[in-house]
């Protein structure tokens, strides 16, 4: 007898504001990892047993997080990362929720899920009229020697890491003469990443993060 196919995994994804619909979409596409990919807006469905791993997506960070205070939703998120340590990738405004730190806040502060030993700029390359599409060279991916095409959209940028804790760089972006900024890590059973791989598509990303699930399921 052969052995037993792996586990599909089910993964749930922050469905408050901003692109969620679009990483539901694409983990659905991945029949062959994926059973199934839910949104989750209430602290009864992040409870679920079923779920393997979370994605906090690009948006309105701050808007995202008034919106989990508000719905007794941030707390549980802070359980889910710090007690049950569980799997989860931050895009764009969920790179900020899952920073430890994050600079040029809005006014008032930002509430934070934290989990990253990172410091975070928020906006770092300007409005939404600068948004932009960037080649990386990313050695995790399948076929790495492929550019992926990273689509930034009032991006931020992962300012400094504390490397001592684990932190791995997974890509870094250069424009023109600047020096290069990193725009994606993982440290153990967490991602952050400062584009939208849910607006591309190319799955590679999200299949990096499914390899880190059953990683850490393992």
């Amino acid at each position: 007898m052969g052995e037993a196919a792996p586990k599909k995994l089910v993964i749930g994804v922050l469905a408050l504001q901003g692109a969620f619909i679009e990483h539901i979409n694409l983990l659905k596409r991945l029949t062959d990892d994926v059973e199934d990919a839910i949104p989750i807006r209430t602290k009864e469905q992040l409870a679920d047993p079923r779920l393997d791993a979370l994605i906090l997506p690009g948006g309105e960070s701050t808007t995202i997080a008034l919106i989990a205070e508000r719905n007794g939703l941030l707390e549980p998120l802070k359980e889910w990362v710090h007690v049950a340590r569980k799997p989860v990738w931050g895009t764009c405004a969920g790179l900020i929720l899952l920073a430890n730190t994050v600079s040029q806040a809005k006014q008032g502060g930002q509430s934070t899920i934290g989990g990253l030993d990172v410091t975070v700029r928020r906006n770092a390359f300007g409005a939404q009229i600068d948004s932009f599409t960037a080649p990386l060279s990313v050695q995790r991916l399948d076929s790495p020697e492929t550019p992926y095409p990273a689509v930034f959209i009032r991006a931020p940028i992962i300012e400094s890491l504390v490397a001592e804790k684990g932190v791995e760089v997974l890509a870094s972006v250069q424009r023109g003469d600047q020096e290069p900024m990193i725009v994606a890590v993982k440290q153990g059973r967490l991602m952050g990443s400062s584009f939208h791989p849910e607006l591309t598509n190319d799955d590679r990303f999200h299949r990096l993060f499914l390899r880190l699930v059953r990683e850490a399921l393992a």
